[in-house]
C-alpha cells in the first residue's frame, strides 16, 4: 500500500492508497508522530511519497524514516507523468505540480485548469497532450480577510462561514467585507475559467484545496470538485516511479 503526505502551509494531509484506490485520509493541523504511528499499525504501508511547501518538515521526515527504509520526496527533479515546461521548475510549488498530475490522471485528453483554493489560490494549466504550461498565484481567502484587518486601523477581521450568503451590496461592515472578499474570489475564478475556455473550448476545470467548499456550489461555471487532488497526484507520481 502507498502512503502520500502533503505538508502545506497550514495543515498536513496524509492518504493511504491501495494501488489507485484511496483507502483513508488523515488531517493534522500540528503533526504528532505518536498519533500518526497509528497509520502504520492500521495498514501494511510498503512505500511513501512526501511533498512539502513548508520549511518545518523535519518531524515528518523523521517519522517516515522511522517506519520505512526508503521513501520518495517530491522535487522538481522527480520524474512525473507530465512534461514540465515551466521556465523555473525549481521555484514551482510541489503541491501545484502534484495537483496538475492528479487532474491529468483523472481528465487526460482535455486541456485542464486546476484551481487550488488554499492558503494561496493557484491557477494551473495543463494541455491535452500532458504538458504543464504554467499558472498564476493569488492571495487566498483567509489572507484577504487578514490583510483588510491588518493593514487598516478600523476594519474587523471577518471569519466566514460556509452557510454565509454573498450579496452584491453590503448593508453593514461585516457583510461589506464578506461580500468584497468572497465575490471578488468568485469573479476572479469565473474570469479565469471564461478566458481560458475562449482559448481552449474543451477545457475541464478542477477545484481543490482546503477552502474549495466555500466556492464550488457558488460558481456559475461547472467544475469538478476533488478535495484530495494533490494526494491523488502524489500517488500517481509514486506509482509512475515504481
Amino acid at each position: 500500500m502507498n502512503l502520500c503526505v502533503d505538508q502545506g502551509n497550514s495543515r498536513i494531509k496524509i492518504a493511504v492508497f491501495d494501488g489507485n484506490r484511496l483507502v483513508d485520509t488523515y488531517l493534522f493541523k500540528r503533526f504528532e508522530s505518536s498519533l500518526a504511528d497509528e497509520i502504520f499499525r492500521a495498514y501494511p504501508i510498503e512505500r511513501a511519497i512526501f511533498c512539502s511547501v513548508s520549511v518545518e518538515n523535519t518531524a515528518v521526515r523523521l517519522w517516515l524514516a522511522a517506519h520505512l527504509e526508503n521513501y520518495m520526496e517530491l522535487s522538481y527533479q522527480t520524474p512525473i507523468p507530465l512534461i514540465n515546461t515551466y521556465s523555473t521548475p525549481q521555484t514551482l510549488g510541489n503541491d501545484r505540480l502534484a495537483a496538475a498530475v492528479g487532474a491529468y490522471s483523472i481528465g487526460a485528453g482535455n486541456p485542464l485548469l486546476v484551481i487550488d483554493a488554499g492558503s494561496a489560490i493557484t491557477y494551473d494549466l495543463v494541455s491535452a497532450d500532458g504538458q504543464y504550461i504554467g499558472g498564476n498565484i493569488a492571495p487566498g481567502m483567509k489572507m484577504r480577510f487578514s490583510a483588510l484587518h491588518d493593514y487598516t486601523s478600523s476594519l474587523p477581521y471577518v471569519e466566514p462561514s460556509e452557510n454565509d450568503t454573498y450579496e452584491l451590496t453590503g448593508k453593514d461592515t461585516r457583510k461589506a467585507i464578506l461580500n468584497g472578499v468572497m465575490n471578488g474570489i468568485l469573479y476572479e475564478m469565473e474570469g479565469y475559467i471564461r478566458h481560458y475556455r475562449e482559448i481552449y473550448p474543451n477545457l475541464s476545470v478542477f477545484l481543490t484545496g482546503g477552502n474549495f467548499s466555500y466556492f464550488h456550489n457558488r460558481l456559475k461555471i461547472t467544475t469538478f470538485a476533488e478535495r484530495n487532488l494533490v494526494l491523488i497526484g502524489l500517488n500517481r507520481i509514486l506509482e509512475y516511479n515504481v
